[in-house]
């Protein structure tokens, strides 16, 4: 491995990490959702012996970003808890999957925003091949066969147009739709269901990813950061007494811009296909050529990240300790782990607009997110 100024921070599976929040809230021993039991030390201490749990995941929000902008979140900042860690990669296809399976990455298999699958390299948000939809030859089901929350039927509080898109199929599938159409929703839609019963809610909320990656840092990510935070009061306000508010993120994000790395012709003579994004660039080649690839890549673009063979990441448990044969195979054979605040190209991995912030490495900025709470 190729380490320029440091390690990359591989996730902590069996501690303080999303993938264990659904277990701790939903697991055996819950006390029939009453939360009595000892949660884990990383779970905000509002949990405990609280009527019903709201769980809103911001897209994108990570711990970093949250500290430096602390003045323009004033509930958030002020509502208890501390950073956990998310998975490898810091994707939303990823962190999401192991956010509401409980699993890790190498368990639901869900393991990157652009896969392998059985010789098609898969954009899991859009499940398509290129321009291709392939929901039917690729069923999400049998891509993540396991159920989201324990099996439990949870009301999802998401966009309305995000209900029947076949990655709600593979991470959300069995649950319980509850679309909205205004973020305004959110909180309405929330209540409604905490009052009618339901002792788990689960809210998504997307703006600050959105904001982020078409703007950057700068005043509109900070106008979109006050907006989501007020959000947060609102859930406050109007949430029945003996809630509890937690909320997390699937990620944060670094700042590219307009820093771009572009493999050579010469490297990419050994790479029959890329997968993966820009600041965890997946290389695939021949098993024959899997060393040489790794030294040639770590010479050209080693001093702006880490380069990574899929055996070492599987030795250091990048993705968790268990990972299938199966799993492995959507996996890539050297990795291109952006250090640096830059992004590995590809020209097949493209979309309307040039991202300027991004995510998908291993850095503090991409891997530390939020879990904090509220007793409402």
């Amino acid at each position: 491995m190729s380490r320029p100024g440091g390690h990359p921070i591989i996730p902590d599976y069996m501690g303080a990490n999303v993938r264990g929040i659904i277990p701790a809230l939903l697991g055996p021993g819950a006390a029939n959702h009453k939360w009595t039991r000892n949660m884990p030390s990383w779970m905000p201490d509002v949990v405990a012996g609280a009527d019903a749990v709201v769980l809103l995941v911001l897209d994108g929000l990570g711990w970093d970003q949250l500290q430096e902008h602390a003045a323009l979140a004033p509930t958030l900042s002020s509502m208890s808890g501390r950073s956990i860690h998310t998975v490898a990669p810091t994707t939303t296809a990823t962190a999401l999957s192991s956010i509401t399976t409980g699993l890790t990455p190498g368990e639901h298999g869900l393991i990157g925003y652009r896969m392998m699958l059985g010789g098609d390299v898969l954009n899991v948000l859009r499940w398509a091949v290129g321009d291709q939809q392939v929901r039917r030859s690729h069923p999400p089901r049998d891509v993540q066969s396991f159920e989201p929350f324990l099996g439990e039927e949870v009301p999802v509080v998401a966009q309305g147009e995000l209900q029947n898109s076949p990655f709600s199929e593979a991470h959300l599938r069995g649950c319980r739709p509850v679309g909205w159409r205004a973020p305004s929703s959110i909180a309405v839609e929330a209540a409604a269901q905490v009052r009618a019963g339901q002792p788990f809610v689960y809210c998504y909320y997307n703006g600050i990813d959105k904001i982020a990656h078409e703007r950057g840092f700068g005043d509109f990510y900070e106008a979109e950061l006050r907006y989501s935070d007020g959000l947060v009061a609102d859930l406050v306000a109007t949430l029945p007494s003996g809630t509890a508010l937690l909320v997390t993120a699937d990620h944060g994000q670094v700042d590219v811009g307009d820093r771009i790395v572009y493999p050579s012709d010469e490297l990419l003579s050994r790479v029959t296909e890329q997968s993966g994004e820009g600041r965890f660039r997946w290389f695939h080649c021949a098993p024959s050529d899997v060393e040489a690839l790794a030294a040639e890549a770590a010479d050209e673009i080693g001093s702006t990240g880490w380069v990574v063979t899929k055996a070492q990441m599987l030795d250091e448990r990048w993705f968790g300790p268990t990972v299938s044969p199966p799993i492995q195979r959507r996996l890539g054979d050297v990795a291109l782990v952006a250090s640096d605040p830059v992004s590995y190209f590809d020209p097949a991995d493209s979309g309307p607009y040039e991202l300027v912030c991004r995510h998908g490495s291993l850095t503090s900025a991409e891997v530390n997110v939020p879990l904090v709470g509220a007793a409402v």
